[in-house]
């Protein structure tokens, strides 16, 4: 993995002794008796971390945990007080006007809450502004705006006003104009947070599937741990300006740092979080050219196994075979496995969430086969290994009532 964006001791102070909360904050003085003090709030306190290239890196807290007022650092929104952003190695915090200018143009771009959409210019006009204040010429940015409404769904409505569209269309006509310029980090500050749930929930998926085909390094505000959850290859959590624990959503569900991430992770499904990569197992598998119906028969009853996985030398799923067929075949002195090779195997990915598996697998007479991208077999969930997913997750919620 390659570091995109590191940070390093940032910090931000609000208010007018700054250089006397500064020193308070490098002497470990919480916010509060910085406050009591010196008057000056403490926005961030020293935080790092870093952000690897083409990750979604969550930064959640509550209201007040310095959240927003980091991402604003992160492209000089707001200048930081102390401490390194580090974009490709460069520190922007030291950047003049003319060197920042062109990192916003041309790396960073943002994707607010409130849309900021002009209500007066066309959609299309809308998405290509990022462009013009770049001074790109009339037909490239047309052209570059109308690509990114398409890859939006929203190409129909491009000479409709801001005012004809639901929140949901607004939201995404927001973040098509942050790609209509291919940045290569994209900063989305409570981006769905003014969205219903429904709606919300679709802009997620949007995004996933954007990310999946344009691969951008994107560092996403929220205050929902269960978005977080969601979208986050991994989360930072932030209480009182500092950054309390950084990980993937499995590692802080089950290796909270303190007492505040227990508190505040200790109400999620985790049939939500865990995935199917978390509960599959090791497979029986038999290789379609070297094993015959003979060699299958055998390790069936060797195993006590009604059906088995095949896969090539590659270990690419090819389908699997049940006892009946390869006794079958056996008898007919059939002498491969392609004959009698079913196909009708579900599969999902690792990522699949557990909540999502249980319908998949109620009706289906087979394991549940996980694969990659190219059908290579990573294992294989069973009924059993779900519903004992499922109910630990209950009882974790009978024991959190208790």
């Amino acid at each position: 993995m390659t570091t995109k964006v590191e940070i390093q001791d940032l910090t931000k102070i609000f208010g007018k002794k700054e250089r006397q909360a500064l020193e308070l904050v490098n002497k470990g003085h919480s916010k509060e008796e910085i406050l009591e003090k010196t008057g000056a709030t403490v926005g961030v306190n020293k935080a790092n971390f870093k952000v690897e290239q083409g990750e979604i890196f969550v930064i959640m807290g509550l209201s007040g945990s310095g959240k927003s007022t980091l991402v604003r650092m992160l492209n000089r929104l707001i200048e930081p007080t102390e401490g390194s952003i580090l974009i490709d190695g460069d520190d922007i915090s030291k950047m003049n006007k003319d060197e920042l200018r062109k990192v916003r143009r041309e790396k960073v771009s943002m994707v607010f809450q409130n849309f900021g959409l002009f209500p007066h210019r066309t959609i299309l006009e809308n998405t290509e502004y990022g462009l013009e204040v770049q001074g790109v010429d009339k037909a490239e940015r047309q052209e570059k705006a109308e690509r990114a409404l398409e890859n939006a769904g929203l190409l129909p409505y491009k000479d409709q006003f801001p005012n004809q569209l639901s929140g949901g269309m607004q939201q995404r006509v927001g973040l098509a104009r942050a790609l209509a310029n291919d940045p290569e980090i994209l900063l989305m500050d409570e981006a769905f947070s003014a969205l219903d749930p429904l709606i919300r929930r679709d802009m997620q998926d949007e995004l996933l599937d954007m990310q999946e085909t344009m691969h951008k390094t994107i560092i996403f505000i929220t205050h929902d741990l269960n978005e977080s959850l969601r979208i986050g290859d991994r989360i930072a959590i932030m209480k009182d300006g500092e950054v309390v624990q950084v990980g993937t959503g499995e590692e802080i569900l089950t290796n909270p740092a303190n007492d505040y991430v227990e508190r505040f992770v200790e109400d999620v499904d985790r049939s939500k979080v865990l995935t199917a990569e978390n509960i599959m197992e090791k497979p029986q598998t038999l290789r379609l050219k070297q094993s015959g119906p003979r060699v299958a028969l055998k390790r069936m009853k060797t195993e006590s196994l009604s059906s088995m996985l095949v896969v090539d030398k590659n270990h690419t799923l090819k389908g699997y075979v049940t006892d009946e067929d390869v006794l079958t075949a056996t008898n007919q002195e059939t002498k491969d496995l392609e004959p009698i090779l079913r196909t009708d195997i579900p599969k999902v990915s690792k990522d699949t969430l557990v909540n999502e598996l249980y319908d998949i697998i109620h009706d289906s007479q087979t394991p549940v086969a996980v694969v990659d991208e190219n059908d290579k077999l990573l294992g294989i969930v069973v009924r059993s290994l779900v519903l004992g997913a499922l109910a630990k997750t209950r009882e974790e919620e009978v024991i959190n009532e208790q």
